[in-house]
């Protein structure tokens, strides 16, 4: 198998860490669906606005020209900055337009939104969003990596996909069965996981691949998983089968680890490239048989004669 660089096919992973170190699969959502869920809650938001509206101004047909403008102002700010600010504190970054597409707002860890991100959404959002039709908003969305228009930078939130198709678990392939258990003697501990990673989904998906590229990535990734085992794999060895082989070796162990199995008391781990040594079973000794006694002839029962006693008179009349 021919050198590769340390560290090459494994998968990255995403920037989204909480503070206990554990990484988030989050899928940021993209414009389409940000422009399909904003479409929604404005349509709802200014249908609302247009109802009060025409009620307040019913209601303040009498009032001068000065209470009616600020009472269309406070009605403006309530309805368009106000509730979306609500709805989104109060449902966790799900409004009806996210509910419908699938999305939700959440924070830069991963955790639920409060108030004051929701805050900061809205107040940008009148700029991104009412004064300027999106314009921005979606300008910003465009150079993000992440999707995030202005509103989510200055709040530091982030907009994910939550129904999310759920894909196929591939299996792994079996290793060939001559090298079933040549290397439980390997130490996986400083293999990452993003390597292992990489590994099974290369061996998932290696029948799909070129032939030349299939047999190229293998060698890589085998070239990595030597340089963290520090042990090289056996001579003639395909990498494709080393891989199956090692990956194999990880799965029966965390397995064995999981139903807490333990090797018998003085078995020793299988060296590294070795064939494991056939089990003898102790050889049991079978027991003393001693002269077997000559059988017994059977004693007749010796007959027993009671004494009868007469019956006694009971005072009833005896049968006829």
């Amino acid at each position: 198998m021919g050198r590769g660089r340390s560290g090459e096919g494994c998968a990255s992973v995403s920037d989204l860490v909480t503070g206990d170190a554990v990484v988030l699969g989050l899928r940021p959502a993209r414009l389409p669906s940000r422009a399909l869920a904003i479409l929604l809650d404005l349509v709802v938001y200014v249908a609302g606005y247009l109802l009060i509206s025409v009620g307040l101004v019913l209601a303040t047909a009498s009032m001068d020209g000065a209470a009616r403008a600020a009472v269309s102002v406070a009605s403006f700010v309530l309805v368009l900055v106000g509730v979306p600010i609500a709805v989104e504190t109060m449902s966790h970054g799900r409004s009806l337009g996210k509910l419908a597409c699938g999305l939700r707002v959440v924070r830069d860890d991963g955790g639920p939104i409060r108030f004051r991100h929701a805050m900061v959404r809205g107040a940008f959002g009148v700029f991104e969003l009412l004064m300027t039709f999106g314009s921005v908003a979606c300008i910003a969305s465009l150079f993000s990596e992440r999707g995030r228009r202005l509103g989510d930078v200055f709040a530091g939130t982030l907009v994910i996909r939550e129904r999310v198709p759920g894909a196929r678990v591939m299996p792994v392939p079996p290793p060939p069965p001559w090298l079933a258990g040549r290397f439980g003697g390997l130490d996986l501990s400083a293999v990452p996981d993003g390597l292992w990673l990489a590994i099974r989904q290369y061996l998932t998906r290696m029948d799909q691949l070129d032939p030349q590229v299939g047999a190229s990535m293998a060698a890589r990734l085998a070239d990595d998983l030597v340089a963290r085992t520090g042990a090289p794999p056996p001579v003639g060895v395909p990498a494709a089968a080393f891989l199956m082989a090692v990956v194999h070796e990880r799965q029966s162990r965390d397995a064995a680890r999981a139903f807490r199995q333990r090797p018998a008391p003085g078995a020793a781990p299988v060296a590294y490239g070795q064939q494991p040594a056939p089990v003898v079973m102790p050889a049991v000794a079978a027991p003393a048989v001693g002269p077997v006694a000559a059988p017994v002839a059977p004693v007749a029962p010796v007959p027993v004669t009671l004494p009868v006693e007469p019956p006694k008179a009971t005072g009833f009349a005896p049968p006829a």
